[in-house]
């Protein structure tokens, strides 16, 4: 018996020296986003490098647009000795690779913006996560669509909606499934809903998904559009543009609150792009951040879930909502 309460308090003793000596080395986390040339993620890692200066540790800022270079990079962050890293995959569904390969490196790992998934589909619970609650913030973008039809005037009837789908991601499918539902609350027809399915979730693809729907669906006049980001919105604006529809015939709302939606904004007369719900990048790169340091330093693990909200930002209120959010 002796014996083995020697051994189990030597192993709490190694174990205890070994997170002292890990948590004193200097400190350096990664930060893995899938489209690192979208505004969303340029905001993030901003915000992650306000918070690496004010605690002190290294960033290491990579971005991942496949799997195969998301491997190279938790292998190259272990290499660089590395404790952590916060990462938006580029498919959620390599979660189960992700938190082995973490484990394998000895790396900790929480995710931002998109749950990780594993075989099943099943979030992983393991896994700390930031996001947003994305079927809430698509019945915002729904809400503000039908608000805003109705302050112009427009019969539901005679309007079409362009959902630009992205419905491989599940944050995605999730946020516009909530803005269709609040149209349909409001009294717009799911007759004319229609459907844009882009391969990427820039807005490039964007343009070209609105470009076929408009096409085919060229008897609406008026039109509102929302999909996964104000990229995707973006790009239905300027479909819809090339086809002659402005301001006063087309309402969109994006979703983050992007430099994307600032610089729409910015210019001299209103667009096509109404508004976005406000999301914030300060949140999920300084707050996801400095988990990760408390995590790594204090061996303090970050919430399970933490779900962040948004707020309609149009070109009226956005000086106040940007002051607002940092």
């Amino acid at each position: 018996m002796k014996i083995k309460l020697l051994a189990a308090a030597l192993t709490a003793t190694l174990a205890t020296a070994a997170f002292m000596a890990h948590a004193a080395d200097p400190v350096k986390i990664g930060f893995l986003v899938k489209q690192a040339e979208e505004p969303w993620f340029q905001d993030e890692w901003r915000f992650a490098e306000q918070a690496a200066k004010e605690k002190g540790f290294t960033l290491v800022k990579i971005g991942v647009p496949n799997g195969e270079k998301m491997m190279a990079a938790i292998d190259n962050l272990a290499a660089q000795k590395a404790q952590g890293f916060v990462i938006c995959a580029p498919d959620v569904k390599l979660g189960a690779a992700v938190e082995r390969q973490a484990k394998r490196q000895n790396l900790k790992v929480m995710s931002v913006d998109d749950r990780l998934v594993d075989g099943a589909g099943k979030p992983i619970a393991s896994i700390p996560h930031m996001g947003i609650s994305g079927y809430e913030i698509g019945r915002q973008v729904g809400k503000g669509l039908a608000e805003e039809m109705k302050a112009r005037g427009w019969k539901p009837e005679e309007v079409g909606a362009l959902r630009i789908a992205y419905d491989q991601l599940p944050t995605a499918k999730e946020r516009t499934q909530g803005a269709v539902d609040a149209l349909k609350e409001a009294g717009f027809p799911a007759a004319n809903i229609v459907d844009a399915p882009q391969s990427r979730t820039d807005t490039e693809s964007a343009f070209n998904a609105a470009n076929i729907a408009l096409t085919k669906q060229a008897r609406f006049k008026r039109w509102v559009a929302f999909g996964l980001n104000d990229e995707a919105v973006l790009g239905a604006v300027r479909a819809a543009e090339g086809r002659g529809l402005r301001a006063d015939s087309m309402i969109g709302i994006g979703i983050g609150g992007s430099k994307t939606a600032l610089n729409e904004f910015a210019k001299p007369a209103a667009t096509g792009f109404y508004g976005t719900v406000q999301i914030s990048p300060k949140r999920h790169g300084y707050e996801t951040s400095l988990l990760m340091h408390q995590w790594i330093t204090a061996n303090q693990a970050p919430p399970a879930v933490t779900l962040t909200s948004g707020n309609l930002m149009t070109r009226k209120n956005q000086a106040e909502l940007v002051k607002a959010g940092g």
